[in-house]
Order: structure tokens, then C-alpha cells, then sequence
């Protein structure tokens, strides 16, 4: 395979000091339900005096999801299945964590036979998200320190305290699902006719993508969603903004979310195109030992029997997850990659047959996303290798043929022998 010499040498480019350090994988990446966690410790981070909880939140008028004094489970009693309580499926609970620290990073797509544990490690993801300040009136859950970013018409109906400061409030972490059968207006927005009727003007009524701000925007079965809204859905998330012209309503919003789109490859595949756009593209269907699918049963098994004895078992590893999404979302602001790091991730974009130029890029920000986690301002080696393995490696092509050499004309078969020619003469 093309990408086999890939984790074993890198090319002569990376002999300085910065990437040849060896590094072991922050343990955080790859959750046990049963192992001791002990997270290696970056001399740059700095105590930890934050504690990352959705706990005591306030309600929200914006349409975020909220909590009532426990992130376990929804108002209804239902509880969602840990994610460090997940056995195995390492690559794609890496990029779960990835995503939480930069929801910029492109988007993740699982694919998977049913019963892999699709949705529940997107849900298992969404527990574990810090909760959000925003600007009380709302309806984007916009941050305070973004006035750039906030809605039409906010800035004049901004509330502000005794102070003199602008009105805000912590509320959890949006997590918007996008049903099949969604309209394009319950999508982006629309006219709300009965505000418009008792008002007399006309009233914008915030759509999906305004309430997934800042969230986790989660599309199950995306392979069956409607092409049209699926393209206007990815649009709308590569810009980042969502801006609405109709029926007399000229209405812009900022749409950032984490998307986070599964699908069963059995019941129909996902249009290349789609899957291009989308930045860590991993498969849930990896054998499993003997041994991992028994842990598995056990378990699920223990959660239905009695979940608060799994949360309390993975509860240090959950907080610590916590706090390492928010400070390496500090650090990801300083994190630098060289332009010979860059040129290696081209070098195997190329090198897989990468079409266009979104793999080296997307590679290039889930690096740096690698650095921030481990609390360093530098790309190392090991960032780059992971890079590789979560955005090239699953779309690349099997190219065994080295760029430099595609296009060379091959040499001419070799003349046949002139023994052989006298030997069939004399015959």
C-alpha cells in the first residue's frame, strides 16, 4: 500500500530538532473503560484551575440545548452513553476531541454497519463540550466578544446591565440533529407568518443552523439526505455565515457548528463530493477482538443496569477531557506549522492521489489541533503522522507510483536475443 512507509520514515525534509522528537500519544485520544488514565503532562500547561461542567446553566431563549444541574441526560431522564466509556474505535474518538477544540476543522464523517456506535459517540462528544456564554436576545447563541459576528438587528436590541455591560448568559452547548425530511426553511430560516400578523412587519424565524452556532451539528444518515439540502447545508457551513433572501426578508447570521454526519454505507453511498468537503472521513466497522467485543457487552450491559456506576467510572477521564478541550483551545491560537511540514502533507496528498488541495489543508489545521491538545505552540512529527492518518490516508488513492515519476515516458522492452533470432533462422 502507497501509505505503508508513511508511519515509518519521513522524508529527509523533517531532520531538525522540532521533528525528529519523539512523542507518546496523550492517552486522552484513545479512551479505556477500564484502563488507569493518567494524562501526560506539556511543561506549557498551566494548572488547572478550571473545571469544564455544563452544570447550573441558565434557560435559554435561543434554542440551545440546556441543562438542569446534570449533562448526563436530557430533562426527559434519558441519559447518553459516555464517550471515554466506548470501547475501542481510537481514530474516530480522536477526532471527536479534535473537533471540540477547533469546530472549524472541516467536519467529521463516521461511516458504519448499524450497531457501531455511531450516534453515541456523537452524543457521547456533546456531553462533554464546555457550555457558552452568549448575548441574551440572541437567536445565533452568538459570543459577546464577537460583535463582528452577531446577527442583523442585534446590536440595537442588545441589553445591557446597571454597568454599563452587555447582558449575557451560559447555556450548554447547542446539539441541533437535522432530520431527513427537513425543509430548506426549517433549515435556514424563514418568515414567521404569526409574528408577522401581530407586529405588522415582517419577522425573521431563526432556522436549524442558527440554533447549531457554536454547537455540534449532527446529520444522521447523510448518505439519504436530500441532495439539494445537502450541498446548501455544506455551503452554508464553508462560508460560515447563513444569509437569507426571501419573501422580502434579507436576514444574515454567523453558522459555525462542529458537523458531525454518519451514515451506513450499506444502504446507499455518500456522493464524492460530499464526502470531500468534509475534513476526517473515518469507518466505525474495524474488527474487534475477542476480548473488546466481551468488555463491549459488559459494559452497555452495566450502563442499562446502572448508569450512574459507569459515569462515576470514566468520571476522572470525562473531566479531564473537559479541561484539556478548553485550554488547548487557547493554545491553538499560537500554534505555528513550518512550510517544511506543510510541504510534507502535500507531498503525501500528492502521493494518495488527493484531488484538489482540501486534504493537505484540512491535515494542516487537524495538526496544529494535535500540537494545541498537547499544549505546545509547535507541529511535531507525531502531529503529522496522525494528520496523515485522519484526513489523507482514508482519501487517498492507491498510488504506488512517486509524483516525481508519473510523468516520465517508460523504457523501451529490451531487443530479443540474437541467438534466439539465428537459433528459429536455422530452423
Amino acid at each position: 500500500m502507497a501509505f505503508s512507509q508513511t508511519f515509518s520514515s519521513l522524508s529527509p525534509l523533517y531532520s531538525d530538532s522540532l521533528l525528529v522528537t519523539s512523542l507518546k500519544p496523550n492517552p486522552l485520544f484513545f479512551f479505556s473503560s477500564c484502563s488507569s488514565f493518567k494524562p501526560r503532562r506539556s511543561s506549557r500547561h498551566r494548572p488547572l484551575s478550571v473545571r469544564a461542567s455544563s452544570n447550573a446553566t441558565l434557560d435559554s431563549k435561543n434554542g440551545a440545548v440546556v441543562g438542569s444541574g446534570d449533562d448526563r441526560g436530557d430533562s426527559y431522564g434519558r441519559q447518553f452513553f459516555p464517550l471515554a466509556a466506548v470501547v475501542g474505535q481510537d481514530a474516530i474518538k480522536t477526532g471527536l476531541l479534535l473537533g471540540a477544540i477547533d469546530r472549524e476543522i472541516g467536519g467529521i464523517a463516521i461511516s458504519g454497519k448499524r450497531g457501531t456506535a455511531k450516534t453515541v459517540m456523537a452524543r457521547g462528544l456533546h456531553a462533554i463540550l464546555p457550555p457558552i456564554e452568549v448575548v441574551v436576545g440572541s437567536t445565533a447563541n452568538v459570543d459577546p466578544a464577537c460583535p463582528e459576528e452577531w446577527e442583523d438587528g442585534l446590536a440595537e436590541k442588545v441589553e445591557y446591565d446597571s454597568a454599563g455591560n452587555i447582558k449575557t448568559q451560559i447555556v450548554r452547548s447547542p446539539f441541533v440533529q437535522i432530520p431527513l425530511g427537513v425543509t430548506e426553511d426549517r433549515l435556514i430560516g424563514s418568515v414567521d407568518v404569526e409574528e408577522s400578523i401581530k407586529t405588522g412587519t415582517t419577522v425573521f424565524q431563526p432556522g436549524l443552523l442558527a440554533e447549531a452556532h457554536r454547537g455540534v451539528l449532527y446529520v444522521d444518515e447523510i448518505n439519504l439526505l436530500d441532495e439539494g439540502i445537502s450541498n446548501l447545508l455544506l455551503n452554508v457551513l464553508t462560508e460560515g455565515v447563513n444569509i437569507v433572501e426571501r419573501e422580502g426578508i434579507s436576514f444574515k447570521h454567523p453558522c459555525k457548528p462542529l458537523l458531525i454526519a454518519t451514515y451506513n454505507p450499506e444502504e446507499g453511498a455518500v456522493r464524492e463530493h460530499l464526502l470531500d468537503r468534509i475534513a476526517i472521513n473515518l469507518s466505525a466497522d474495524l474488527p474487534m477482538s475477542f476480548e473488546d467485543r466481551v468488555a463491549a457487552v459488559g459494559i452497555a450491559t452495566k450502563f442499562q443496569e446502572s448508569s450512574n456506576e459507569v459515569f462515576n467510572m470514566v468520571e476522572e477521564e470525562t473531566d479531564l477531557a473537559k479541561t484539556q478541550i478548553i485550554l488547548a483551545r487557547e493554545y491553538l491560537k499560537d500554534v505555528t506549522i513550518g512550510r517544511d511540514q506543510l510541504k510534507y502533507l502535500v507531498f503525501e496528498a500528492l502521493r494518495g492521489g488527493c484531488q484538489g488541495h482540501r486534504a493537505e489543508l484540512y491535515a494542516a489545521r487537524v495538526a496544529k489541533c494535535l500540537a494545541a491538545f498537547e499544549g505546545r505552540d509547535k507541529v511535531y512529527v507525531d502531529d503529522l503522522k496522525k494528520a496523515v492518518e485522519l484526513v489523507i490516508l482514508p482519501r487517498s488513492i492507491i498510488n504506488e507510483t512517486p509524483p516525481e515519476q508519473q510523468d516520465q515516458q517508460p523504457p523501451p522492452p529490451p531487443p530479443p536475443p540474437q541467438n534466439q533470432d539465428q537459433g528459429e533462422e536455422a530452423g
